[in-house]
């Protein structure tokens, strides 16, 4: 174990350093082995319709280029030319035959692939261009559209790896007949904070909501639906799902996805319909549990979120101890009429995304934790992640551990997830 790393998380992970979040030494040990390990989500498919779409990303701090090739099958590559290291593509989405490095013209097709040296027509000795192709993301897999890569040969399926959060998962991205589809490239903002903030907010951060948020949000309505009904769900270790299990006896329509805080009233009739149709399908399709949930956030380990009342998947890249570049997709039903899709998307400008109300008081937020972290002379006063310690409980109905919304057993589970991986490797 390395040295010191059992020192930032104690033994039932109530208590945890601040130098979890501003130590360079443990920053570089998260990007080798956490990042260098784990599944990280690279697209989603509705993005790689066709042969020849691509996007670019991230794996932590690793630019991957992410292409549906001539065979239709996903693969990722680095975004670096094996000949002087230049990027060979420049732009964050596209339709391409191939990847052209600016600085030789050396050529790679889309599942990376050197096809092409210019210059090998002016040498006499052969060039194995087999050996020379760009550096392949060794495992991509998806679930539910979702396509995720990683570094290790040897990880875990992916199905496997998820767990009991597929469970949490369907409940969005199967909800639709006809799938969900993201609308545009992703937002995209840089914050001065810990890449670990983003993600412990929405793994099911619950109490912050009426306090932080209380002006933009108004009314306790939706602060008593959750207190009622609300559990903070660990499907696995690192994973977290944040919901609301509604009584049997609750109206279709307070069921239905896009019902929050009484918005869906102020849709059009055209709308209400088909979120109603929507609801009364998946209830047929997935089963009476799933049509009594109402999610809030989710969290994939160690950086994937998604916020199920605004439709918007969520990645945190990290670029150092203390910047995260925070990505943001609006993903909406794919099948609903191109009406439906904009009238929906208000519900993502409005609250979230870099203009958002609530996103500006969750930015500073993480920007204040991440300077409180650095303060000279705190480093023995960890933060307190107990409440509700011990009182998390196997649910009936939803898989993994439940607790009650002001439990923060998700973070717990988190960060003694997070230390085993930085400290012995991932989890095989």
């Amino acid at each position: 174990m390395t040295r010191g790393i059992e020192d930032l998380v104690s033994a039932d992970a109530t208590l945890v350093s601040r130098r979890a979040f501003t130590d360079e030494a443990v920053y570089k040990l998260e990007k080798a082995r956490i990042f260098g390990r784990a599944w990280l989500y690279l697209a989603h498919e509705s993005e790689l319709k066709a042969s020849g779409d691509f996007v670019t990303t991230y794996m932590g701090e690793t630019p991957v280029i992410v292409a549906r090739g001539p065979d239709g099958r996903i693969s990722a590559s680095v975004n670096s030319c094996t000949h002087r290291g230049v990027a060979v593509c420049h732009v964050e989405r596209g339709h391409a035959s191939r990847f052209i490095c600016p600085y030789h013209n050396w050529t790679f097709g889309m599942d990376g692939r050197l096809l092409a040296i210019p210059q090998q027509g002016k040498i006499e000795r052969p060039v194995d261009k087999a050996r020379l192709g760009l550096r392949q993301v060794p495992r991509v897999e998806s679930y539910a559209g979702l396509v995720f890569g990683s570094f290790d040969p040897d990880v875990a399926p992916l199905e496997q790896y998820l767990g009991n959060m597929r469970f949490y998962l369907d409940n969005y991205f199967a909800r639709f007949a006809d799938g969900v589809e993201v609308i545009g490239a992703p937002h995209k903002w840089r914050l001065a904070a810990n890449w670990k903030l983003p993600v412990e907010n929405q793994l099911g951060d619950v109490g912050h909501r009426p306090f932080l948020h209380g002006a933009g949000l108004g009314g306790r309505d939706a602060i008593a639906e959750i207190e009622a009904y609300g559990f903070n769900m660990v499907p696995e270790p690192g994973h977290g799902a944040a919901i609301r299990l509604l009584p049997p006896e609750t109206p279709l329509a307070s069921r239905m996805w896009g019902s929050e805080n009484g918005s869906a009233s102020a849709f059009s009739a055209e709308t209400q319909a088909f979120l109603l149709d929507t609801q009364r399908q998946m209830e047929d399709r997935l089963g009476f549990v799933h049509a009594r949930i109402k999610g809030l956030t989710y969290g994939v380990y160690p950086n994937f979120s998604f916020l199920w009342a605004n439709s918007t998947i969520r990645v945190s890249h990290p670029r150092g101890p203390g910047k995260v570049e925070y990505w943001s997709w609006w993903v909406v039903p794919a099948g609903a009429p191109e009406s439906v899709k904009r009238e929906l998307q208000g519900v993502y400008n409005g609250f979230f995304g870099p203009g958002g109300l609530l996103e500006q008081e969750d930015s500073d937020a993480w920007a204040q934790q991440y300077a409180g972290s650095a303060i000279d002379y705190m480093d023995d006063h960890p933060y307190y992640y107990g409440l509700g310690a011990g009182e998390e409980e196997v649910h009936p109905l939803l898989p993994g551990v439940a607790g009650s919304c002001y439990n923060e057993h998700y973070a717990r589970q988190f960060y003694l997830r997070w230390q085993r991986d930085i400290a012995e490797g991932a989890a095989r």
